[in-house]
């Protein structure tokens, strides 16, 4: 749901706003002197030049960056703090170059379409018969005063004055980079649950509006159109890479791989002439049902189940041969841990397989670097073979492994 509104809580820019000059800071750390210099490398290799501003949005982004590498658990027990430090800086510093790019306009418009479409749903009261008119009047009522809150937490995270406004481009880049990071940050809640902080907001905003009375009959006759539906044509491929990209993203390495998965999957649907996959995708992510589904792309109820096939076509495609290693990386399931199971698990597994596989699986998993080809030569098969083969033992790997969690469950 794209609106376009571009309003923002902030003034525009001063024509003759003068910048002052940065300040050194405090003397910087290895990890974060590391981290600054791969923050500065990125950006002038972008904009080949020093622009207003840019010491600024610099020091608070390696700041940010060195805060999070320093206090997450997780990256520090990974061993491969670098990794992690370099995969944010390419997506922190990605996020403001892009809207850099946009420009002032298109950015503001760009942003705004993004948070409107995820928050349209949850700011009218449940059960209310609002039409679009209606429910656009408060979806801009929310998102003025979720602007405020956003520059308010700017000023704060970043330890800014506060009466603080961007003033440059590129300022103005680095607050609406930070407006999307802040809008999808995820809240936990009771359990194992979180949600997203601008829907968090968003339901809170839509419990202080009047109950409606009347009953939306549309929504009522349309109740029918429920993922349970569906359901059956899932492949456990598919529900599992939903799962997780709908998943919590508690920490935010696990946001960055995250997200690394899902541009990578846009631009191989991109590549397979499948925009309108691409689509379905984007609403998928943002938690749409069936029926939202079907009314904004305008499909009839044949054309959802061909688009669902499709979908699931492709994502098993790229789970399972184009971008498995990816994939699996990311659900932590690559070969290393032995495709996701435990050691039972995978012993009980081989098992099942005829004998060329599982000498197919120990080379692959003895060495980790050899080709195709030098599979092929080995086990006497063409290179056709070995990726067929590995594509069906990544099938029954998956099946294998959700079966055995699936009969623990029961």
């Amino acid at each position: 749901m794209k609106t376009a509104s571009t309003c923002f809580a902030m003034p525009p820019s001063s024509p003759g706003f003068t910048p002052q000059p940065p300040d050194s800071g405090p003397e910087l750390s290895g990890g974060a002197a590391t981290v600054a210099a791969l923050v500065q490398e990125l950006f002038m290799a972008h904009l080949q030049r020093r622009l207003a501003g840019l010491d600024g949005v610099m020091q608070r982004l390696t700041a940010e960056i060195d805060r999070i590498c320093t206090m997450s658990d997780r990256i520090q027990a990974s061993g491969e703090v670098g990794h992690w430090q370099m995969s944010l800086v390419s997506h922190r510093v990605g996020k403001c170059l892009t809207y850099y790019d946009m420009g002032s306009t298109r950015g503001r418009v760009e942003l705004h379409s993004s948070l409107s479409a995820i928050v349209y749903r949850h700011v009218a009261p449940r059960g209310s018969n609002l039409g679009f008119q209606g429910r656009y009047a408060l979806l801009e009522d929310f998102m003025q005063n979720f602007y405020i809150e956003v520059i308010n937490a700017f000023r704060r995270e970043h330890e800014l004055p506060e009466d603080y406004t961007p003033r440059t481009r590129l300022e103005l880049a680095e607050y609406m980079a930070f407006s999307e990071q802040y809008a999808k940050r995820r809240i936990s809640l009771r359990g194992s649950q979180s949600q997203q902080l601008i829907v968090l907001r968003a339901q809170a905003f839509s419990r202080r509006q009047p109950a409606e009375t009347s009953v939306d009959m549309t929504l009522v006759s349309e109740g029918a159109k429920t993922e349970a539906a569906e359901a059956h044509s899932r492949s456990s491929v598919v529900q599992q890479v939903r799962e997780k990209m709908m998943a919590d993203a508690d920490d935010p390495g696990d946001g960055v791989m995250r997200d690394r998965v899902i541009n990578t999957l846009v631009e191989y649907l991109k590549a397979q002439n499948q925009p309108d996959c691409v689509d379905y995708l984007a609403l998928k992510l943002q938690d749409c049902s069936a029926a939202e589904i079907d009314d904004i792309l305008g499909l009839s109820a044949r054309e959802r189940d061909y688009l669902q096939q499709r979908f699931k076509y492709h994502i098993e495609k790229f789970s399972q041969q184009h971008e498995w290693e990816l994939v699996h990386q990311w659900l932590g399931a690559n070969l290393e841990a032995h495709l996701g199971m435990t050691p039972t698990e995978w012993a009980d597994f081989l098992v099942t397989l005829p004998t060329d596989h599982r000498r197919f699986l120990t080379l692959k998993q003895t060495q980790p670097a050899i080709s195709d080809e030098a599979i092929a030569q080995t086990l006497g098969w063409t290179p056709k073979k070995v990726q067929r083969s590995w594509t069906k033992v990544l099938k029954q790997a998956w099946n294998y492994r959700n079966q055995a969690r699936g009969s623990e469950a029961s």
